[in-house]
């Protein structure tokens, strides 16, 4: 399939620099969503104006709906503003709106004025939503019944309205006063009899969530109970909207993004067609903290300096020790952020957790002690040596595995993204950790070294 849609960019790419709009069509004709706006993504700036004059409006619309914001405002640039105006009437709500959000205010209020009254309003709603909650990434274009209606209405409804029905599955029912009462699947419409009332054959047992619930937990609710969609409420179970699967794929890769750069310290995305200077200058803020927090390092070995004049081998082994601190700490943070994703724990789960990394850190300490013990006695004939290289790696890796665990959830405890709390930063603090016990019982022992 990729070798297939390699052949198609090409194909593409050729009828383009043609300008063979009858041949382009041909190429694109049948194409998914994703694969016309990978095949606009591999052209040149002048290729992408000519796919922008010889597409349709309502393709235009599916291609500015899978795009980035990066390359949703390249096109919206590119495309006199009534042309774009008409792509961005046929997106869903929620996708326009994310849009909308990238742009700058007189861009936006530009393109705002070209909307229909009604479409302007819903789309002010759900601008007026807090960013990365609900009510900002639902979709307030849905088909709805009324409890009161039969089930011939509902069909007939449904049949209407049938491009908004986004996802076949069920229809949300309200009463008079707009709140949510229930859901009616589609199989219990076509089973049910024509004349029977909605509400006789609605579940009023629904999950919903509140519009200003924050995202990531609309995902994990979408996640527990296996949903396509989920409906959105206010405070008074009013239906506002849905949010469907698709949105919350995209709210889980957007999420894991955050994580990554947050835990890799790398600050703002940086992907393999960012530049060379922006990339840098992206990283270097965070580098540049760790660089002075470092050099706290290089001060604790300068402190015990004749602790390594009298004793060298130590030098040999300090690598390893603040190595492999830092290590089982990165691993620690990486399984709390993980779990601390997926569900909010209490005080219990938080003891529980911490009991377990430490026998953990003791388990992996213990190992790695003995096996570092007979690698130093070996090689230096040492046993005092080799006492004191275990003894500190069994315990600057019980510490570090504590560390990466405790940091976290002390982030997450004050509301603060656990991520923050990134790799480079835990290996950092524990390089300090190590070499403070590292040399503090090499210097107990000296005397016994020498």
């Amino acid at each position: 399939m990729v070798q297939n849609l390699n052949q198609l960019v090409h194909s593409v790419t050729y009828t383009l620099q043609q300008n063979d709009s009858e041949a382009f069509f041909r190429n694109i004709k049948d194409l998914q969503k994703y694969d016309l706006t990978h095949i606009f993504t591999r052209l040149s700036s002048s290729e992408q104006e000519i796919f922008l004059e010889f597409i349709s409006i309502s393709l235009l619309a599916d291609v500015l709906s899978e795009l980035d914001g990066e390359n949703q405002l390249k096109i919206i640039n590119i495309l006199d503003t009534r042309k774009a105006a008409l792509a961005v009437t046929e997106m869903n709500n929620d996708d326009l709106v994310s849009l909308l959000s990238q742009l700058d205010e007189e861009k936006s209020r530009e393109l705002m004025s070209y909307l229909d009254e009604e479409l302007s309003a819903d789309i002010k709603n759900l601008l007026d939503f807090p960013p990365e909650t609900a009510g900002r990434i639902m979709n307030n274009k849905m088909v709805w019944i009324n409890q009161t209606y039969t089930v011939r209405e509902a069909v007939d409804k449904l049949k209407h309205f049938a491009e908004l029905a986004e996802y076949l599955n069920y229809l949300h029912v309200i009463d008079n006063d707009k709140k949510l009462v229930g859901v009616v699947s589609y199989r219990d419409l076509l089973l049910g009899d024509i004349h029977q009332k909605i509400e006789d054959i609605m579940n009023t047992r629904i999950v919903t969530v509140d519009a200003l619930m924050d995202q990531e937990e609309v995902a994990r609710t979408i996640q527990r109970y296996d949903f396509v969609t989920i409906p959105v409420v206010d405070e008074e179970s009013k239906l506002l909207g849905i949010v469907t699967v698709d949105d919350i794929l995209d709210v889980v890769y957007q999420e894991a993004e955050e994580d990554i750069e947050k835990f890799s310290a790398s600050g703002k995305a940086i992907d393999f067609n960012t530049r060379p200077f922006t990339a840098a200058k992206r990283r270097l803020s965070w580098l540049i903290l760790l660089l002075f927090i470092g050099i706290v390092s290089g001060s604790i070995i300068a402190s015990f300096e004749e602790t390594l004049e009298q004793v060298v081998a130590l030098a040999f082994f300090m690598p390893m020790v603040a190595g492999m601190t830092g290590n089982t700490g990165t691993q620690s943070l990486a399984v709390v952020i993980r779990g601390l994703a997926k569900e909010k724990i209490n005080a219990k789960q938080v003891l529980n957790l911490l009991m377990r990394e430490l026998k953990v850190g003791v388990y992996i300490g213990l190992t790695c002690g003995l096996l570092i013990f007979i690698i130093a006695y070996l090689w230096q004939g040492s046993a005092v040596l080799g006492v004191v290289i275990g003894v500190s790696l069994l315990c600057t890796l019980i510490i570090g595995t504590l560390a990466g665990t405790i940091i976290p959830l002390i982030l997450n405890h004050l509301n603060v993204d656990p991520a923050v709390a990134s790799g480079p930063l835990i290996t950092t603090i524990n390089d300090i950790l190590s070499l403070l016990i590292y040399f503090g019982i090499a210097t107990a022992f000296l005397s016994y070294l020498m």
